[in-house]
């Protein structure tokens, strides 16, 4: 995927990374780091329509239960099987082989960039 410093990101610790009317999504280091081990992830099913703000899926860990919200308004277009069949890819790779969802949006809002990420968690 991406190098960290060129997504943006959300307040509920989202990565995303826009590619031309599509938006991967996934968890950010910091939120996966905060979990702990992943041991279940819950997608939403391809072709469901999301509103940004509202939560999509769920990430559990050995620690907690997250919450996957939808940075962008639109249509999932895609949702990682390989990480509800193996979800410590969110703690191995959440750049990368851990991203969550795929978005064909509508409408993009305002994403915080790197340095303002860094800033709200205090990196």
């Amino acid at each position: 995927m991406a190098d960290a410093t060129t997504l943006q990101y959300t307040a509920e610790h989202e990565w995303v990374l826009v590619e031309g009317d599509t938006a991967t999504v996934g968890i950010t280091a910091y939120a996966a780091e905060k979990l702990g081990d992943v041991v279940f992830v819950e997608l939403p099913k391809v072709g469901s329509d999301v509103a940004s703000g509202t939560v999509v899926g769920e990430i559990e860990s050995t620690k907690s239960v997250g919450e996957l919200f939808a940075p962008v308004n639109g249509t999932v277009a895609a949702a990682n099987d390989a990480v509800v069949s193996d979800p410590s890819l969110v703690n191995s790779d959440p750049f990368g082989e851990g991203w969550l969802i795929k978005v064909a949006f509508t409408s993009l809002p305002t994403l915080m960039t790197y340095a303002e990420y860094s800033e709200l968690v205090g990196e």
